[in-house]
């Protein structure tokens, strides 16, 4: 039986594309205040600044009991990191910024990991590791391809970048009218496998990617899910509309810089990458 995948109209593509920008300039503050010293709850609070003051709500909060309007995970932390008072960023860590925004009823979802202060070469790789798959599988997100193209490319990518574990028991999703929609979209599969993709569709598609093992444990706050072997991840994601032109990356604030080609694995890439903050250390 086949999963029930919203199309949208192009009406409906245009709001979102209002909540991405919410949230894309919200994650701009975030990654400009990232320094040693700042809690992951002053992050929080500047992003409920953000949302609140475009006319805009959080996706996130409320969202089955959440208590906040952001994600923030640390180091370990893979995903769905709670921000804490009690949580400081220090030089050389690195921070996973999960955010999502209503405008009208519609959705928009991205994240993207930043590195506080100086960080190691080999943290800035696993960085660059990361956002290079999701602009891969952001280039296959194209009409008349199918959804395991998206998930190959990411899949593929990871494994050229270096030994890096790619988590699988989490994924990104179908999005539109809710946050969590259909199509599951995995972070490794097959090419030429799962649903066709149609203009209308809307997806968020966010590699995960580790130092070690892909092996993942859910702390006991329900939430935070961290690396089995506590190696450290990164987080890149953004809300993709697969329109007949091509894809349209709904999250990102500048314009036209989506990649060209699937078939080139040079392709071309975003001018400028939210997730380079922080040069990497000695």
């Amino acid at each position: 039986m086949g999963v029930d995948i919203e199309i949208k109209t192009p009406e409906q593509i245009a709001v979102m594309r209002e909540a991405g920008l919410v949230v894309a300039r919200t994650l701009r503050v975030l990654a400009a205040a990232v320094r040693p010293g700042i809690t992951t709850a002053d992050l929080d609070a500047l992003a409920e600044a953000e949302i609140r003051a475009a006319g805009a709500t959080s996706s996130f909060k409320g969202y089955h009991g959440y208590p906040a309007t952001i994600c923030t995970s640390v180091n370990e932390e893979i995903v769905h990191g709670i921000p804490s008072r009690q949580r400081s960023l220090r030089d050389g860590d690195i921070v996973s910024i999960d955010c999502g925004a209503i405008v009208g009823g519609w959705h928009g979802d991205a994240a993207l990991t930043v590195g506080v202060g100086a960080i190691s070469a080999e943290h800035a790789g696993l960085l660059q590791a990361c956002e290079t798959a999701l602009w891969r599988g952001v280039a296959h997100a194209r009409a008349g391809g199918r959804l395991g193209d998206i998930s190959h490319a990411v899949e593929t990518s990871v494994d050229a970048s270096g030994r890096y574990g790619v988590v699988e028991e989490y994924t990104g999703h179908g999005i539109g009218s809710a946050m969590h929609m259909d199509p599951p979209v995995p972070n490794y599969g097959r090419a030429g496998r799962g649903p066709r993709l149609r203009p209308g569709m809307a997806l968020a598609i966010e590699p995960m990617v580790m130092l070690g093992s892909s092996e993942t444990v859910l702390l006991d706050d329900g939430w935070t899910v961290v690396t089995a072997d506590g190696s450290w991840a990164a987080h890149f994601e953004h809300t993709v509309a697969i329109t007949p032109d091509g894809p349209w990356v709904l999250t990102q604030l500048a314009e036209g810089t989506t990649p060209q080609d699937p078939s080139d694995p040079g392709g071309t890439f975003p001018q400028t990458p939210l997730g380079s903050q922080g040069p990497p250390g000695p």
